[in-house]
Parts: C-alpha cells; sequence; structure tokens
C-alpha cells in the first residue's frame, strides 16, 4: 500500500467494511484449521460472522453473490446461498453495520431487485445497500437457458439501466402515501403512487412498486470500478465505488477520475485482500498454503498479509482521496476475528474511527455515510416550497 499519510484527526472517519464469503475468498480457505467447512451453509456460520462485524461497528458487511458454480476441474469451495436471504436473516440479529448484498443486474428483473432491497431496508430499519454486479460468463448465461454472452460494456450499460429502473421504483411510492384511515378503510393514498413509465433500451417497466418507500428512501448503492464501463456505471448511478487497483497511487487516480466525471462528491473505497494473523511470516506462510492447496488464484488487487497492526498502519496510510476500505478476508473467520479485536482498536486510538455507537443509536447506512435521505422524485410540490 502506499505511504502517504492522511491526517490524524481526518475530517470525516475512516470507513471500514467486509466482504464475507463462505470460508473466506480465496477458494481453498474452507481446507485450513477452523474453517468449519460442515457449517458453511447454515444460519449459524452466518449469525457468527455477522454478529462479529457488528460488534466492531464496521461500516458494511458485502454479501457476494453469483450464478456461477464452476467447472468439474476445480477442487474448490462451491456452491453458496442467496445474498439477500442472507442478509435478510441478518437483518433483525445486527444493529449497527449496514447489509450489502450482491445483486447480478445481468440475470435479475430490476422489479425483483427493488422490492428485495427496499423489503431489507424495512427489516434492517434503515440499514440496507445493494451492490450492483454483472455476470460476464457462458457458464452463468446456460444456467439461465440464455444464448451467448454479451460484452463486458453491454453488461455494465444493462446495469446503469436496471440501477435507474430500481431507483425510480424506490421513489414510486411517496413517503406518506400509506394512510391507515381506520374510518374511512382507506390504507393507501393512490395519488401518492406513481407510474415510473421507464421505457430503455433493455427494460419497459410501468410501476409502480408493490413495496412501500423504504427507511432510507433509497437505500445505499455500491458499484465496484474495476474497469471503465464500471467506472462510468459509478460515477453516475453509486452511493459508494468500490475500486480495485494494484497500489495506492492508481487507486487514489481512479478515485479522481471518479469524481470528475461523477461531478459530485462521490465516496470511494479501496479493495484489499487480506489475511491476517499475530505473526505476520505465519500470514505470508498461510498465503501461500492457500495457493498450493488450490494454484490460480492472484490477488484480485491490493493484498495485505501480516499482523493487525501492520494493517491498521497500511489503512492509516492510504492516499488521499479514498475513504477507506472494503476488506476481503481470505479466511474466515480467523481474520475477520483479528480485524474485529485487534485492527478496529488500534483505528480508533489513532483517530480514525469513532466509538461505537449504543446498539439503537446507529442511525441509517446512508446517514452513517453521511448521505441525506432523498425526496421521491415523485412528490408534488406543497404550498410553502418542496417537500
Amino acid at each position: 500500500m502506499s505511504r502517504t499519510t492522511v491526517p490524524s484527526s481526518p475530517s470525516r472517519p475512516l470507513r471500514l467494511g467486509v466482504e464475507l464469503d463462505g470460508a473466506g475468498r480465496h477458494p481453498a480457505a474452507w481446507r485450513l484449521p477452523g474453517a468449519r467447512p460442515a457449517e458453511l451453509f447454515t444460519a449459524a456460520h452466518w449469525r457468527r460472522l455477522a454478529a462479529t462485524a457488528d460488534a466492531a461497528d464496521l461500516d458494511l458487511l458485502v454479501v457476494p453473490d453469483s450464478f456461477r458454480l464452476g467447472s468439474p476441474e476445480e477442487h474448490d469451495q462451491r456452491g453458496r446461498l442467496d445474498a439477500v436471504a442472507v442478509a435478510a436473516h441478518l437483518a433483525p440479529l445486527t444493529a449497527r453495520t449496514g447489509l450489502v448484498p450482491v445483486v447480478t443486474t445481468t440475470h435479475t428483473e430490476p422489479f425483483h431487485t427493488n422490492k428485495a432491497i427496499a423489503t431489507l431496508d424495512f427489516t434492517s430499519l434503515g440499514r440496507a445497500g445493494w451492490q450492483v454486479e454483472v455476470s460476464t460468463t457462458a457458464e452463468e448465461a446456460d444456467a439461465f437457458g440464455r444464448e451467448g454472452v454479451q460484452e463486458t460494456a453491454e453488461l455494465w450499460q444493462e446495469a446503469a439501466e436496471t440501477v435507474d429502473v430500481v431507483r425510480r421504483l424506490w421513489d414510486s411510492w411517496e413517503d406518506d402515501a400509506v394512510v391507515r384511515d381506520l374510518a374511512t378503510g382507506r390504507y393507501v393514498d393512490r395519488d401518492k403512487l406513481h407510474h415510473v413509465d421507464f421505457r430503455g433500451g433493455r427494460f419497459s417497466v410501468k410501476g409502480p412498486s408493490i413495496t412501500p418507500r423504504s427507511p432510507q428512501g433509497q437505500p445505499l448503492v455500491v458499484v465496484p470500478v474495476r474497469d471503465e464501463a464500471s467506472l462510468a456505471v459509478a460515477a453516475a448511478h453509486a452511493d459508494v465505488a468500490r475500486v480495485q487497483a494494484p497500489d495506492g497511487a492508481s487507486a487514489a487516480e481512479r478515485a479522481r477520475q471518479l469524481r470528475a466525471a461523477a461531478g459530485r462528491d462521490l465516496l470511494v473505497l479501496l479493495d484489499v485482500e487480506v489475511l491476517l494473523r499475530p505473526d505476520a511470516a505465519a500470514a505470508v506462510d498461510l498465503a501461500a498454503r492457500l495457493e498450493e492447496l488450490s494454484p490460480g488464484h492472484p490477488p484480485r488487487g491490493l493484498r495485505h498479509l501480516g499482523t493487525p497492526d501492520s494493517l491498521a498502519r497500511a489503512l492509516e496510510e492510504l492516499p488521499d482521496g479514498l475513504d477507506g476500505a472494503v476488506l476481503a478476508p481470505l479466511d474466515l473467520p480467523a481474520t475477520l476475528e483479528q480485524l474485529a479485536r485487534d485492527v478496529v482498536p488500534r483505528l480508533r486510538a489513532r483517530g480514525l474511527r469513532p466509538p461505537a455507537p449504543p446498539a439503537g443509536a446507529a442511525g441509517t447506512l446512508r446517514e452513517r455515510f453521511g448521505l441525506p435521505r432523498p425526496t421521491s422524485r415523485y412528490a408534488r410540490p406543497v404550498a410553502g416550497g418542496t417537500r
């Protein structure tokens, strides 16, 4: 990572998220001691991980998802649970951390995505987000009986259209559309439900949604940035961008490009794969062991192998322009436990993370990121101003 030091008392706290994927991002992690492979598809496994992240007051818990199973030649962990369903299960069991499932736009209808994420926002009391993703492989297309695979740029164009539709559907109920008038028996004010009448290159959606406007109005939208096509989508539609880059300087340049294209102060988080142990040599050796067990899985960007203290120092030294990081543990639960127990307290001691709020005072995910709750675009002006 870069050695450009950020101020010890930043104007806004270092944002910190974690991506939790089965036994860890490395597909051979299930073979390590302590991984509990027999429990990977149980609710208890996810509850333990989420409880650790929530107690540490991490900003985001990203639940990955994909329609790809893998080929018979790959001897790695296979199979996964539905990310939205996992997040919905965790919602009432957590109190602080934002819950951000991945939903691919390639094989999922916008109306379903709108309803699922809005429902998660209700069940989490305003802590829901959505990470946009695309499905790029023939294997995924075959799973849906579709012929051929679109170019990546086309997939991201479809993703942009999907996010636009979903955001319109989230706005299709005004905040006060639900009246619950016992005297008249009227539950909904139909004048405050709106057809979105969206017609684009790939979708024609009339609306409105069947789900009332959720606590945040617009749940947090996270877009990963890996190339120019995804950068354009993030610039136009993201609340938070996740940047993959080979080094800190490249990540800072991506952040600059994003904000220039967006014309706004977009929040940018750096993706970092991590493997932590009390001894740095043990972390390096364990990463090498993972590669021996399942070769051919190079870092997807930056990778930090070391101790909790070395990671805390690296996060403190993120280049200007980056608001924080999403950490992807190569192994679970060991690295997550080190992160919560040893890294977060170090960041707090250095003034980079605030104290954890009481469980009932965490607020919404948008509030956590300093983002206002937007008014529905369809709300009619009222006397004396606008809603």
